[in-house]
């Protein structure tokens, strides 16, 4: 086909990777693929549907993208990912500016999709497969630098937590074969990726409902076997970390000693309304269990805050949790209340102004934390992972082990050699800039 297309992805690595799974197919099938939708014939809009910051956003993406048909070379808008799937009727009632639809089931017809919006124009191609059964293997079109990739090694959830919608958009819990996950990461390592990303909804449950056995570890010794400099871990669920997963994310030196836990909570009461399993001991036991036995560790966590119900004192519960441990990345969240979820019927919902004077206070608290963490970097020598040059500092920056992708800071720092996009390079640490660190390149002895 000779078609131009453009993709924008929404949302979590997962779905970038679907994305980059579809792009593959296009290009198999002869379409070529541009960066700017801008320069397209066909757009993807790729989207997340999780909370409804998530539905606005990609609801403003998908009118953007349409109005280049008034000023670009467009003639059609295809709209792919879990908004698609969570709204497959309103979203073509409502949307008239989208061709085509393709649920969290039906990545595969892609190419059946741009035909028919191309051929037909007019008509409303919609495709909605099994989640359950949707295809997890195929070629990939990275989205991310060359240097680093996402590995998904499973889809779906089972945990079914009453603030979620997941299941009911991706499946439940599957597995990929590791034969199949080890091909994958090898193609990666051979193409240049450095630093492999492992993600799932629930990396720590790998391989129970195929093997019906944790399968983690024996996942990552194979993987780092291989040419990659990182080995990255999103996300591990606090109730599946067995000793074995713990011993090898410890003695493994590619695996960067940095975990991201979402805990969403620590008060005991809250964690049973949310079906979440453990309790807070259970929580700071694991802590200080994983700083004992991983030198160095970073941790990250996801918080909710505001879910129906929560009193003040539950509030300062997880305020002191989090001031006992020390959390060095913490992502925080308003409870949104989500059509089709548990928590979404539950009593005494909480108003906005109280959710986010709640969250402001997490977020102050953790900034003590940063500044904490900073200091006990002075000094340090960091591998950092170079990911350009910034013309308004006048200095490279990067990621050292404790930063992950897109989500955390980044180091600052100045070079007396050249340093390319895609270097490891070490860097001695000598100050801060907010929540990032700068400091200076040391050649390596």
């Amino acid at each position: 086909m000779s078609i131009k297309l453009g993709m924008i992805s929404l949302g979590c690595a997962k779905n970038l990777v679907d994305g980059e799974h579809m792009l593959a197919q296009l290009a198999d099938a002869g379409v070529t693929i541009v960066d700017d939708v801008a320069e397209a014939d066909v757009a993807v809009v790729n989207t997340c549907g999780f909370i409804e910051s998530a539905k606005q956003e990609a609801i403003n993406t998908i009118l953007e993208t349409a109005q280049l048909k008034q000023t670009g070379s467009l003639k059609a808008l295809i709209v792919t990912g879990c908004l698609v799937q969570r709204y497959p009727k309103e979203i073509v009632e409502e949307l008239p500016e989208i061709d085509a639809v393709l649920g969290t089931g039906s990545y595969t017809n892609i190419v059946d999709a741009v035909r028919a919006v191309m051929q037909a124009p007019g008509t409303v191609y919609q495709n909605f497969g099994q989640i359950n059964e949707a295809e997890m293997e195929g070629g990939r079109i990275l989205l991310t630098p060359g240097y680093s990739a996402y590995l998904k090694i499973a889809e779906g959830c089972d945990n079914h937590c009453a603030y979620c919608v997941i299941p009911s958009l991706r499946g439940k819990f599957r597995s990929r074969a590791m034969e199949d996950v080890l091909k994958e990461a090898q193609a990666l390592a051979d193409a240049g990726v450095r630093e492999l990303i492992i993600v799932a909804q629930d990396i720590t449950r790998y391989g129970m409902d195929l093997y019906h056995e944790h399968k983690l570890s024996e996942l990552l010794h194979e993987l780092c076997k291989m040419d990659f400099t990182w080995v990255r871990l999103h996300y591990l669920y606090p109730d599946e970390i067995t000793d074995d997963m713990i011993e090898t994310i410890a003695q493994e030196p590619k695996i960067v000693k940095y975990l991201d836990i979402p805990i969403q909570h620590v008060n005991n009461r809250i964690l049973r309304a949310m079906h979440r399993r453990g309790d807070a001991q259970f929580l700071r036991e694991l802590f200080h269990k994983l700083r004992r036995e991983i030198p160095g560790l970073v941790l990250r966590t996801s918080l909710i805050v505001g879910l129906p119900g929560e009193t003040d004192e539950e509030f300062e519960e997880l305020c002191d949790f989090l001031r006992e441990m020390q959390i060095e990345r913490a992502g925080v969240f308003c409870y949104s209340p989500e059509e089709g979820s548990e928590a979404a019927e539950m009593p005494d919902q909480i108003d906005e102004e109280l959710k986010n004077e709640r969250r402001m206070i997490i977020e102050e608290l953790q900034s003590d934390v940063l500044d904490q963490f900073a200091a006990r970097m002075q000094g340090q020598l960091l591998d950092v992972l170079c990911e350009g040059w910034d013309g308004e500092t006048g200095l490279y920056y990067g990621r050292s082990y404790a930063d992950s992708q897109d989500i955390d800071a980044r180091v600052l720092f100045d070079s007396t050699f050249s340093v390319e996009e895609g270097d490891f390079v070490p860097v001695r640490i000598t100050g801060a800039q907010g929540a990032d660190l700068t400091g200076s390149t040391e050649r390596a002895q």
